[in-house]
Order: C-alpha cells, then structure tokens, then sequence
C-alpha cells in the first residue's frame, strides 16, 4: 500500500481542496453553527462521523450491487438515503446521550441529511474510482478540513462578535467577509500537493 497517496489526499482535501472553503460546500452549517467553538466542534465531529459512515457504506453498495446489476443510476437516491438514517441515528444519539449538544446544533443537525458536502464526499468516492480504504481516507480527511475551516471561523467570529465594526458591517457582512478572508487564505496552500514528496 502506497502511503504517499494517503497523504495526498489528506492533505489536499484539509488545505488544498478544503469543501467549505475552496469548494464552498456545506456552507448552511459553516454560517449557522460557528457562532461558537463547542457548537463547531460539536457540528464537525458529527460531520466527520457521517462522512465515514456514509462513505463506509455507500462504496459496496455502489460496487457490489448498483453497478454490477447496471443500477448505477440510482446513485444519488441511494446515498441520500444512507446519508438520512445515518443522521438520523447521529440526532437520537446526541438527543439521548448529549443534549446540550444537541439543543445547540438546533435545525442544523437535521440539515446535515442534505448537507451537500457529505454528498460531494461519497460521490467523488466513486468519481475518482477510490479504493474502499483511499475512500475512508478521504471521507476522513474531507471531514477533518471542515473541522478545521468551522474551528477557525468560529474564533474569527467570536474575536469579531466583540469588536466594534461599523454599522454597516455588523452581522452577516461582518462574517461573509470573514469568511472571504479565510478562504483566501486557505488558496495560499495551493501547489503543496504537488510538490510535497520532491
């Protein structure tokens, strides 16, 4: 096994390709949740969960009973599917075993059901013909660039919470901008894939 791709792709779906912020992906949550860390951490640990869920189970589904029986069509239907119970079983959890968590996600969590990032993960699975485990990797690694991209902006946006903008900026300019911001930074670590292993 060739570890050099596994870490191609973690580092390319955390900095280079990151879903939030260079592929504007799942950015309902991003805006919605990072008004706080632990609403942040707590939206991103869940994400990270269903990604590799999702991406555990929709891969053999995929090979080992749409594409052989010629259903490959079905795709998206399917994964969405998956993606909904898995949410649904993450939503009973927090209710059940953490509900302060689970009062702070709010209607975020039950979005995560059409949350498009996870989608674009099981789908660029099967685009890019991933193995099962280089599909784990990059489920994981997709998940963790969001964690990163959330904790970030979360504290950028407390930091700018308790400043003192201009009226005009204040709220949802004040963060789009933020997030601006951010974004460019993150397209500062474009070339480091290709030139991480000379």
């Amino acid at each position: 096994m060739d570890f050099q791709i596994f870490i191609t792709i973690l580092v390319g779906t955390v900095l280079i390709n990151n879903l939030v912020l260079q592929q504007f992906l799942g950015a309902c949550p991003f805006l919605g949740v990072s008004k706080e860390k632990k609403g942040a951490l707590g939206m991103s640990l869940a994400i990270i969960f269903v990604m590799l869920m999702a991406t555990a189970a929709t891969w053999p589904i995929y090979h080992f009973l749409l594409s052989p029986n010629g259903l490959g069509f079905l795709q998206t239907i399917v994964f969405i599917l998956v993606i909904a119970t898995l949410v649904q079983l993450v939503e009973i959890a927090l209710k059940k075993f953490v509900p302060p968590l689970y009062k702070t996600l709010g209607i975020y969590l039950p979005l995560m059901t059409t949350n498009c990032a996870i989608f674009a993960v099981t789908i660029v699975n099967i685009r890019e013909n991933y193995s099962y485990l280089t599909s784990l990797v990059n489920a994981f690694g997709s998940g963790f660039g969001f964690l990163i991209a959330m904790l970030l902006f979360s504290g950028i946006r407390e930091y700018t919470e308790n400043a003192n903008p201009p009226k005009a900026f204040k709220g949802m300019p004040l963060t789009l901008i933020s997030a601006a911001i951010l974004s460019f930074a993150f397209y500062g670590f474009s070339g480091i894939v290709e030139n991480i292993f000379r």
